[in-house]
């Protein structure tokens, strides 16, 4: 049984694929309004279209949300929907793995700008456009690299730390204007970004060493976000909920 968010207009940057586009899909099974939004404008036309062939309602808002101007012009034309927006999911990244001493400034750069900065951006967002009487909620997306060290991503997992902390200060600063801030920390899900790295042989030596003995699904992501969006969530904020079969609890 889905939580019902048939009240809400949810903003969802990096929904042009893998697991924005599952959670764009899961929320509106849920009743939700979705602004879809990614840099591949195919991507996020392909996300809009899914979602109203399943009878969902989904808007189009293609960009490059690593720019602060870019994020705050579509989640403004995202707004003129429902005259306001109750949430925003941050799932917006750039995912490449490397030897630290392989990094250049541009990967640093392009990294950072939309996996911390859209993150930022999208907190703007929200409050330039949510009902205070309603309450607002954001959504971050961590990881469990920013609990356990992993060889060759010293910048995504800098970037998740970050992340979990920005969710905590966030939670505490935003709390009094009545808006929610928690993350979620989805592990070892064979996304198509995550694809380009991790073969299906490293999947499954992966499985056997969670406490669940498998790995994440699309859908345990997109179940945990909405529940923390859901009215059962209401007292919730500042977490980071672990959606790992265990990962991290077993380090």
């Amino acid at each position: 049984m889905h939580p019902d968010l048939s009240s809400q207009y949810i903003f969802i940057s990096g929904a042009g694929r893998g697991l924005g586009r599952a959670v764009a899909r899961h929320l509106a099974r849920c009743g939700a309004v979705v602004g879809v939004s990614d840099i591949d404008a195919a991507g996020c036309e392909e996300t809009v279209r899914l979602v109203r062939d399943a009878g969902g309602q989904a808007h189009g808002f293609p960009g490059d949300l690593s720019q602060r101007a870019t994020f705050l012009e579509v989640a403004a034309e995202f707004a003129k929907v429902g005259k306001r927006i109750d949430a925003v999911v941050n799932n917006a990244a750039h995912l490449r793995y490397e030897k630290v001493e392989d990094v250049t400034q541009e990967t640093f750069e392009k990294m950072v700008s939309i996996g911390l900065g859209a993150v930022v951006w999208g907190a703007q967002a929200l409050l330039a456009h949510y009902d205070a009487g309603r309450g607002g909620a954001i959504i971050n997306m961590a990881s469990p690299v920013a609990y356990r060290g992993y060889p060759n991503t010293s910048i995504y997992s800098s970037i998740k730390g970050a992340i979990v902390a920005i969710t905590h200060t966030l939670a505490a600063e935003l709390g009094p204007r009545n808006v929610r801030v928690n993350a979620v920390a989805p592990a070892s899900v064979p996304t198509p970004g995550a694809l380009q790295y991790v073969d299906s042989a490293e999947y499954e030596r992966r499985a056997r060493t969670i406490p669940l003995r498998r790995i994440g699904r699309e859908e345990d992501n997109s179940n945990a976000i909405a529940f923390l969006l859901s009215a059962e969530a209401s007292f919730i904020s500042g977490t980071v909920l672990h959606v790992d079969g265990g990962a991290v609890a077993s380090a």
